[in-house]
């Protein structure tokens, strides 16, 4: 059970995001930085497992990928944190000034939801909402990983990877009257399922809650290192279908709730197409 007593800040800043300010151009080296959130919510809507995201996310990028821990953000609503104010103002710190060789995450664990699309702007007639991301200039990278339902094509990125045939396919606005690419810079969304289905928050796969992407993805990049994101992908694909096939209790019981079908279907879509199987995921 999650407790609500005295929680404790993950955040190493001295300052708050609006007061940090960059260096003068060409007076400083490539910058990483991180902004992770997650919320779980009250009640009937509550979710046990996204508090343990953010921790883990955090860590990986600590230990694994050479994060500084002032250089990241970590807003949850156990702190209050999670206002759409205070969402915001942390995701323009993220993108500020960013420059050539700046590599940036914005991480979410929590609920995803879907609108009707009266723009025109979306292939499959609806708006994918939690996370709009800023412009990145040239040499610039953004890595979006969103665990949570209608994930799919939440940053409205160009190009989503079909895993099934193999190829990019196209996801630019149908209507041609909406801006959706970067300022020369690569935006690459890891997402936790199509947007037409449902993520799970389970404790299946370890003792504790925990999103199920969030979990494969940490377990493999800790587990093999140099992974590309073709592979990354299958792997987590291939072990979502073992827990989907496998006799335990909570996969049984998921079955029996989700009518035997494939419980979420993990996506990669990018602000430009690449060859997954030749790029190493690095952050």
């Amino acid at each position: 059970m999650i407790s609500r007593k005295n929680p404790e800040s993950l955040n190493k800043m001295a300052s708050s995001p609006s007061e940090i300010r960059r260096s003068s151009p060409g007076t400083r080296t490539a910058t990483k930085r991180a902004l992770l959130i997650g919320v779980t919510y009250k009640r009937k809507y509550m979710l046990k497992g996204t508090i343990n995201d953010v921790k883990s996310m955090r860590e990986l990028l600590i230990n694994n990928f050479g994060f500084k821990e002032e250089n990241i953000i970590v807003l949850t609503d156990l702190q209050m944190e999670t206002t759409r104010k205070k969402i915001v103002e942390s995701m323009e710190w993220l993108v500020k000034d960013c420059q050539a060789g700046d590599s940036l995450v914005f991480y979410f664990s929590g609920h995803g939801i879907r609108k009707p699309d009266f723009e025109g702007d979306e292939r499959d007639g609806f708006d994918e909402n939690i996370c709009p991301y800023g412009p990145l200039k040239k040499d610039v990278t953004l890595h979006a990983i969103v665990d949570a339902c209608h994930s799919g094509t939440v940053l409205d990125l160009e190009h989503v990877y079909n895993r099934e045939q193999k190829r990019w396919e196209d996801n630019s606005p149908p209507s041609g009257n909406a801006r959706k690419h970067t300022d020369g810079g690569l935006a690459i969304s890891i997402s936790a399922c199509q947007d037409h289905e449902i993520a799970v928050d389970t404790s299946a796969f370890t003792k504790t809650m925990s999103g199920a992407l969030t979990y494969l993805l940490i377990y493999f990049l800790k587990q093999h290192r140099g992974l590309t994101y073709g592979d990354l992908l299958d792997l987590i694909h291939e072990e979502l279908s073992k827990f989907n096939e496998g006799g335990c209790l909570p996969a049984k019981f998921l079955r029996k709730i989700f009518k035997n079908q494939l419980l979420q279907t993990p996506q990669i879509s990018s602000s430009k197409p690449f060859d997954v199987y030749k790029k190493h995921f690095l952050l």
